[in-house]
């Protein structure tokens, strides 16, 4: 029956109502925190400095008052890719990222080559999935899609002036967020849809192969499904005569209070630290 719990193990585009600290927060600051959070783990490349990001963003989710081992749900559906990628660069990318303290070499054998510099290649792209894929559902589960919408559009709206769609930019995103769970839900009917008709989901002792072997017949009615739900948000938008960001008012406007700030300057500080300290390894 696991096989067929898609939507239990996609946390990523839902939200939990909450009171937390992070559920306070004004989405603008959260967004460009986020921005921030996001350019850190992206740069920085140290064993010491993703961990460090790991251990504030675990504080984070403590902040948050979520549960951990619900927001690492989301990583369950990637186990497979994960561990290919990081046997792929452990074996076979062994020169190709030099450490701050040089490469050396502790395993070679024909054509695996297995390095210091690959050790902390595998290290450091395990860390940034996690971080990233936790910051993800931080903000998703903290902040509602109007939230969302409302933030992404005050943060764009200056570029408005050189004709840039700050609104319909910010709607297309959110919908695409909000579209995640959706498609897991419709994942979860095909599937139960074409077990109940005979399909072996993913038998066999080689599960990964079975799977491979399925996607198309996964994806083309998924794709089909995922279509019909656009013509439908298209017609239920036409009908609400929505004409853009143009001349449009909000009911509920932000204002940034000093907890906003602090939260704001905290996250910016740390960015800085993450990037410019020399981790020594």
């Amino acid at each position: 029956m696991e096989d067929f719990e898609i939507l239990r193990n996609i946390t990523i585009g839902q939200y939990l109502p909450g009171d937390s600290f992070l559920h306070r927060i004004d989405p603008r600051a959260k967004l460009v925190a986020f921005l921030l959070l996001v350019s850190a783990i992206t740069f920085t490349s140290s064993y010491l400095g993703n961990a460090l990001l790991l251990a504030v963003i675990l504080y984070l989710v403590f902040l948050s008052r979520l549960s951990l081992s619900y927001t690492l749900k989301g990583i369950r559906p990637a186990m497979g890719m994960i561990i290919a990628l990081a046997l792929m660069q452990l074996f076979f990318l062994g020169e190709f990222y030099v450490p701050r303290g040089g490469i050396r070499t502790l395993f070679k054998w024909g054509f695996i080559n297995i390095t210091t510099g690959s050790v902390q290649l595998v290290f450091v792209s395990t860390s940034r999935f996690l971080e990233l894929l936790l910051l993800t559902s931080l903000l998703t589960f903290t902040t509602t899609t109007t939230e969302l919408t409302h933030g992404v559009e005050s943060i764009l709206r200056p570029l408005v002036r050189f004709g840039f769609p700050a609104h319909e930019l910010s709607l297309i995103l959110t919908i695409a967020l909000r579209f995640v769970p959706i498609l897991a839900r419709e994942l979860e009917s095909i599937m139960k849809a074409q077990a109940s008709r005979g399909a072996d989901i993913g038998g066999g002792r080689l599960r990964f192969v079975g799977r491979a072997r399925e996607t198309l017949t996964f994806i083309v009615p998924l794709f089909v499904n995922a279509l019909h739900r656009a013509e439908e948000l298209i017609l239920a938008m036409e009908s609400r005569c929505y004409v853009g960001g143009k001349g449009r008012t909000r009911l509920k406007r932000f204002v940034m209070t000093f907890k906003d700030y602090i939260a704001l300057a905290s996250v910016g500080a740390f960015t800085v630290f993450t990037l410019t300290f020399p981790f020594p390894f």
